[in-house]
């Protein structure tokens, strides 16, 4: 494989397809539809901090000149906070394009996916996009990847997927068997693991690991604690040839110049993780805690959001909701009552208990 250059690698890449008060602490929460309550999409009810706020405005006045810089800034303060190389990091705009060109470069019709179900849907359809063979292993007892029977799931995969935290339920799939699946895979796959909410969680990232494995790639989000989901910012962490693999398939994929400032200006606050973390784990644990008082079974979850067992079509519980003004969802076929929250804000939760108590 031809040797490139981290900028030239970045710029390829890039070019493709004290709890009680910190509810205000964070930053002001993002204006919201005042007839909607949003706990459908994992969005952040915060947004950018105050300081990402800052850096993106300031971006506007830079927005007739090509980002460039501002990308590999990105790239090199990660790869610093992470003891890792800046060639092992490649900015895309929104990691959600990294994990579909990472598909379509390591599956084929003879190669397949191997994933969890439930769990994110697009690795799935960007293989049935491409004829590639999917197999799709359900969760086991404590809702974690079943990492033996994603093994045994297809001896020509191509690129074993793991969401961790998974998404929809939040759960976490220890060290162990992420270690695991990376030692036992098919000869030849690729790992990929998906940290977009990692984050909120007190499991440690793997991203380190890329330093040692040329067969594994980590997928990381600003959409999610540092609510940039507008932004499109995401990350590829993985080997140099690896990377190389995903930039080969085009497309306008370079993050605005104020998505990279307010990506910077993230990385650099280092009070904002931590409490966004401890606030999304209070709001989210007294609303699971209410659930479960009230006899719902809910997933023991590690992100912002969870699943609650409705005991009834979940779709029927979402559209109940819905008619007041609660928005949230959805539904995965092979878990039809069960659905999926976000966590929102203090007040959202608030409201979402109060519809939820009246209508279910």
């Amino acid at each position: 494989m031809v040797s490139v250059s981290r900028r030239s690698l970045l710029a390829l890449g890039a070019a493709l397809p004290l709890l009680g008060r910190l509810d205000w602490a964070v930053a002001a929460p993002a204006p919201a539809n005042a007839d909607k309550v949003l706990l459908n999409y994992n969005e952040s009810p915060y947004g950018p901090s105050t300081a990402a706020r800052e850096a993106m405005q300031r971006g506007i006045a830079t927005a007739g000149r090509y980002p460039y810089k501002h990308m590999y800034a990105l790239a090199g303060l990660f790869a610093q906070q992470h003891g890792i190389a800046e060639e092992q990091v490649a900015v895309f705009a929104g990691s959600m394009a990294a994990l579909r060109y990472a598909v379509l470069a390591f599956t084929s019709e003879t190669r397949g996916l191997v994933m969890a179900t439930p769990s994110y849907e697009v690795p799935r359809q960007a293989a049935e996009s491409r004829k590639a063979p999917v197999r799709e292993v359900g969760l086991n007892a404590d809702h974690a990847h079943d990492v033996p029977a994603m093994l045994a799931a297809d001896p020509q995969a191509g690129m074993l997927y793991v969401c961790n935290p998974n998404n929809p339920t939040g759960t976490i799939t220890s060290t162990e068997a992420i270690r695991q699946a990376l030692t036992n895979k098919p000869k030849g796959s690729v790992l990929v693991v998906d940290e977009a909410y990692i984050d909120f969680a007190d499991t440690p990232s793997v991203v380190s690991w890329v330093k040692e494995h040329d067969d594994l790639l980590v997928l990381r989000t600003f959409s999610k604690i540092y609510g940039l989901a507008g932004a499109r910012l995401g990350l590829a962490i993985g080997h140099p040839a690896l990377l190389e693999r995903l930039a080969v398939f085009g497309g306008d994929n370079v993050p605005a110049g104020s998505s990279l400032l307010g990506g910077l200006a993230s990385l650099e606050d280092v009070k904002l993780l931590p409490q966004r973390k401890a606030l999304n784990a209070q709001l989210r644990d007294e609303t699971i805690t209410w659930l479960k008082g009230r006899g719902f079974t809910c997933t023991a979850s590690q992100a912002n959001c969870f699943m609650i067992n409705v005991k009834q079509p979940a779709e029927q519980v979402i559209e109940k909701l819905a008619t007041q003004g609660v928005l949230i969802g959805r539904v995965w076929k092979n878990w039809p009552q069960w659905v999926r929250v976000t966590v929102g804000s203090k007040r959202e939760m608030e409201r979402f208990r109060e519809v939820f108590a009246a209508t279910v």
